[in-house]
């Protein structure tokens, strides 16, 4: 019987309606490319072993976008992976473009949307997109006109599933009347727990539930008791967020992102770690808190 990958440690999930099955612990290449998500990474020939690693230890679910750098990290994912591992799913995300000063900017008119998932596709040598998560900006984003265009290009063969982010409960309803949506990629950590509700409802539908900035993002979580349970488990801080999440829902699936394979190995131990009652007590009494 072949190992258990690293990876794989913390389960797989299956989104729903599809034949896509994936191991619980992915990866974020938002960071590949260069400072602010901007330009060119600092260690190219990093990037690419990073990338090469993650599927190395099991990792089987890769989140990008063509907003990263812009267009750095689908090329780095295509020059370091291609041709694909059989069984790898690609993510992308749609619904903004950036300046030549880094900025960011939404957009959600169709003809945008189409180009996005076109230039998704060439760059990373891809006749369809496994999952795109349609990006919108906030609450009073409406959503009914950017996912009819979703469905039509699904309908087309462009994007076999359909994913949503940054939404709130009604988007997400009013997204499904339009389309079957298999994840839902929203701010979600140890400390910041808004969604705790919506993830225990899409849990009930087996909706998969995706955090971004799993770890705070450009505010990383700094919690000193968070801190101390670490040094009492011998592990990393980072490392018992992540796993918190894990255990926080079965439909919770993991991105963490980094551009270097050390960070990258720490985070995949997180899949392993188990945490028992009392440690989960402590860490829901830091949100709380």
């Amino acid at each position: 019987m072949p190992p258990i990958l690293p990876a794989a440690a913390a389960g797989r999930f299956t989104f729903p309606g599809t034949a896509i099955t994936v191991n619980r612990m992915g990866y974020g290449a938002m960071q590949l490319s260069g400072p602010h998500i901007f330009g060119e990474p600092v260690d190219r020939d990093e990037a690419l072993a990073v990338l090469r690693e993650a599927v190395a230890l099991g990792i089987d679910h890769i989140d990008t976008s063509d907003f990263y750098g812009p267009h750095v990290t689908n090329r780095l994912i295509r020059e370091a992976l291609y041709p694909y591992p059989e069984g790898l799913t690609l993510v992308t995300k749609i619904g903004a473009w950036r300046d030549d000063k880094g900025g960011w900017h939404p957009r959600l008119d169709g003809d945008f949307l189409r180009r996005s998932v076109e230039e998704n596709l060439s760059r990373l040598g891809l006749d369809r997109m496994d999952v795109v998560n349609l990006r919108i900006g906030g609450p009073e984003d409406d959503i009914v006109a950017p996912m009819r265009t979703m469905r039509q290009m699904q309908d087309e063969g462009l994007i076999a599933h359909i994913g949503v982010s940054t939404v709130n409960a009604a988007q997400i309803a009013a997204a499904r009347d339009i389309a079957p949506v298999v994840c839902v990629q929203n701010f979600y950590n140890l400390i910041n727990r808004a969604d705790d509700a919506l993830i225990d409802a899409l849990a009930a539908e087996g909706i998969a539930y995706v955090p971004y900035f799993p770890l705070g993002g450009f505010t990383p979580l700094q919690v000193d008791d968070l801190s101390q349970l670490a040094t009492e488990l011998g592990q990393t801080a980072q490392s018992v967020a992540l796993a918190w999440l894990l255990h926080r829902s079965p439909n919770i699936l993991l991105i963490p992102g980094t551009s270097c394979r050390a960070h990258l190995r720490q985070n995949v131990a997180a899949a392993s770690l188990r945490l028992d009652a009392a440690h989960l007590r402590r860490l829901d009494a830091m949100a709380a808190g």
